[in-house]
Parts: C-alpha cells; sequence; structure tokens
C-alpha cells in the first residue's frame, strides 16, 4: 500500500505528516488521540542520513511531546549498501536509531510498528521490529535474507534451504512466518484505524515474540532458553 492511502486509513482526516525523500514524520489523530509518526517510504535504503533522521524525530516527540505514543511505519529494502556508509559506520548510525526508540520507550512512549509495504534486513530490525509490538498488512513482504544469500552464509546447499523454508518458517520468507516465529504480533485486515487503537490500548511493555513464537510452532525453543538463561 502506498504511504498516502495508509494514512488516510489509520487516521482521522486532519493529520499533518510529511514526505521528505524517504522520510515520514508528523503528527496524526486517532479519533481525536494525537500519535507522532515516524517512518520511511519507496522502499528506503537506510543510509547514515535516514537513519539519522528518524532518530532525531523520535528524540524530538521525546523531547517535546512526553509520552506520546509513537507509531512506525515502515517500508524499506535494508541498509544501504555502499562504501561511503560503511565507512561512515552505518551500524553505529541504526545502533543509535534503535537506542533512541528504546529511550522512548523508557520514557513511557507506546512504540507501535507497522509493515505496510516491505521490510527487509536491518533496516528492518532497528525500526519495526524494535518496537512494543510491530503488525503488518497481509499484503507487505518481509524477510531478513533471500534463499541465494543464506546459503552463501550459511554454506548450506540452496536446494536444501528451499526444502527446509516449506516446514521451517525460520528459513522462509513472507510476513506469514514472521507472524508464527511471533516478530509480528498480528496482520491487520479491514478497519486499519479499529486495529490501530486495540494496539494503542495495549500498554503492555512486556517482549512476547518468543512466547508467541513457541505458541504459534515458528520458533519452539527461544523462550525455553531464553527462560534458563534468566533462571541460570
Amino acid at each position: 500500500m502506498n504511504w498516502e492511502p495508509l494514512l488516510d486509513a489509520l487516521f482521522d482526516a486532519d493529520h499533518h505528516v510529511t514526505c521528505t525523500g524517504e522520510l515520514l514524520s508528523g503528527t496524526a489523530q486517532v479519533k481525536g488521540r494525537t500519535v507522532a509518526v515516524v517512518g520511511t517510504t519507496h522502499h528506503a535504503a537506510i543510509g547514515v542520513e535516514l537513519a539519522l533522521a528518524q532518530a532525531g524525530a523520535v528524540l524530538a516527540v521525546v523531547r517535546e511531546h512526553p509520552e506520546r505514543p509513537i507509531v512506525l511505519l515502515v517500508d524499506t529494502q535494508g541498509q544501504r549498501l555502499r562504501h561511503r556508509d560503511e565507512l561512515l559506520g552505518i551500524n553505529r548510525y541504526m545502533a543509535h536509531l534503535g537506542c533512541c526508540i528504546e529511550l522512548a520507550r523508557r520514557h513511557k512512549h507506546s512504540v507501535i510498528g507497522l509493515v505496510y509495504d516491505q521490510a527487509l534486513s536491518g533496516g528492518f530490525i532497528t525500526s519495526g521490529l524494535i518496537a512494543d509490538a510491530c503488525y503488518a498488512l497481509p499484503e507487505a513482504e518481509i524477510r531478513v535474507m533471500r534463499l541465494p544469500a543464506m546459503a552463501r552464509v550459511t554454506k548450506i546447499d540452496e536446494a536444501r534451504l528451499a526444502e527446509l523454508s516449506k516446514t521451517n518458517p525460520v528459513f522462509a520468507p513472507g510476513v506469514e512466518n514472521f507472524v508464527a516465529m511471533g516478530g509480528i504480533r498480528a496482520l491487520w485486515r479491514g478497519d486499519l484505524q479499529a486495529q490501530l487503537l486495540g494496539a494503542l490500548a495495549d500498554e503492555s511493555t512486556q517482549d512476547e515474540r518468543a512466547l508467541d513464537g513457541a505458541a504459534r510452532g515458528g520458533r519452539k525453543l527461544a523462550a525455553t532458553v531464553a527462560e534458563r538463561v534468566v533462571t541460570a
């Protein structure tokens, strides 16, 4: 879905969200309740400038609007693969963005992520996936790595990975598989504003992704291993 009709579906008519290059930022109302909006569009490649701009937008909300909910709208092809960005330390910029979102959470800002188009790799991990809860539209595309790239990294034959992906969501791209693993809490269908209101009403900051993954059969051991580490 394009970002403009998405805003119309999520928010009241009088929203003030602007698109500057690939950055979405501003404020909007949901049944009269004001929220901050930060996100990306046009399948954004997250380079140092865009990561810093998103971080700055989040910090501005923390500084100027205490406890205002933040909605992260995700459409990214991942980190920008350029020599310049690597030399400048793109990993540190993206980590800074993640830290800013965590700072907002610690200052009692509810943080909700929504993948409305595409979410790949590190651009997803340090935005929507780090939110209190991340949701997605059914038509969204989510993956960390394509199978050919995964085969090169893991040294496992691509045909073997393709076979594994039929039964194990860890190896398979697709929004339904991320739901099964617990990374996506739920898919939003129908009335998107009602879905957003429901997410805003859930004020829990408990990280339930591992528990969701276990209950849904997508990550059977993560919750158990995490519990053993905590109690050991």
